[in-house]
């Protein structure tokens, strides 16, 4: 029998059988009321790993971020990220429809910006020009490979803002997958955000879900926003225990992730049919082909396995809690075969 790996995304996981138990197990209320106890553990938990005081658990990510982008701005106003970032990229536009505001965007490096260049695209107090007031990061940045910040890049930055009046906020998609690469501390991070996206969907391997951290007046407000959007829970409690065992027991896993796609980048930059292959810093693997990118897809495609592509010729891998060793192997088989 063919061995099947999708290495299309690490949203693509199911959940473990310990995962399972606990959400079958859960205590449920209607959350809209206040009344899910399970969903109040899970924000109260989120919020106390990243020193943070409250949290607002949703169904994605993209609505966690367009909710904090929505509390921490103003129509008129602008926000400065990455050409890369998933907030501008691929959230359907949601930044100009959802807030009426602008985006600034600078070129860095992997999707990586510095202090140095978000201050002079920080506007003057100027009726010509839209009022500068969020800078957005990510954290792993997706299109820069499994890029990462440190708390070392971060603080500069934090620090800016603050001498200039603008929130921070942090899309944390992949956020632990960065601590596990960098070694920082997650409680560390409430020193220089607002506000804070953790996603439980990727690599945790929730079903769906993430959670918006900042300070309670913050919560207070991204909640009516939540419900505007259509995003009021009922009894979800179901879900919310998911993300609990996974902060519980996904967390330290990632490492394991993160070794597949070391083996993999460094198996794919001996290959002569890739022509780049982007450094791996965690559990994202981008490399450049000669041939079309959908033509090896195709020929991968027929191995039983699914990836996906970036670019006309660059295909991405992302590792997860469902490839495991065997089927690591297989690709590397099947790679080595074109």
């Amino acid at each position: 029998m063919q061995l099947t790996v999708d290495l299309r995304s690490d949203t693509v996981t199911k959940p473990t059988p310990g995962m399972l138990e606990a959400m079958w197990s859960a205590k449920v209320g209607d959350d809209v009321f206040g009344e899910d106890e399970t969903i109040i553990e899970l924000e109260q938990k989120t919020a106390a790993i990243f020193g943070m005081e409250a949290g607002l658990f949703c169904p994605s990510g993209t609505m966690t971020n367009q909710i904090a982008i929505k509390c921490f701005t103003q129509p008129l106003d602008e926000l400065i990220a990455d050409q890369t970032a998933h907030v501008y990229r691929y959230e359907g536009g949601g930044i100009a429809f959802n807030s009426g505001v602008s985006t600034r965007l600078l070129n860095g490096y992997r999707g990586i910006i510095t202090a140095e260049m978000i201050e002079p695209e920080i506007n003057a107090e100027n009726i010509h020009f839209p009022h500068t007031s969020l800078v957005v990061l990510e954290n792993t940045v997706n299109k820069g490979g499994g890029s990462c910040y440190t708390l070392a890049d971060i603080a500069p930055i934090a620090e800016l803002c603050r001498a200039k009046g603008l929130k921070l906020h942090l899309d944390g998609a992949r956020i632990f997958n960065a601590l596990t690469h960098t070694g920082d501390k997650a409680i560390d991070y409430g020193k220089y955000f607002n506000g804070i996206s953790v996603c439980l969907s990727k690599g945790l391997g929730t079903p769906v879900g993430s959670v918006l951290l900042a300070d309670v007046a913050t919560i207070k407000f991204a909640r009516r926003i939540r419900k505007v959007l259509g995003g009021g829970w009922r009894q979800a409690g179901f879900l919310a225990a998911a993300g609990i065992y996974a902060l519980d027991h996904h967390v330290e896993r990632l490492k394991i992730d993160h070794a597949h796609a070391a083996i993999l980048g460094e198996e794919l930059s001996k290959l002569s049919w890739v022509s780049n292959v982007v450094p791996v810093e965690t559990n994202i693997v981008l490399f450049d082909t000669v041939e079309p990118a959908a033509a090896i897809l195709a020929k991968l495609a027929i191995h039983g396995i699914k990836a996906s592509d970036t670019d006309k010729h660059r295909i991405r891998f992302v590792t997860h809690l469902d490839v495991h060793p065997e089927q690591v192997e297989h690709v590397i088989k099947v790679l080595k075969s074109f």
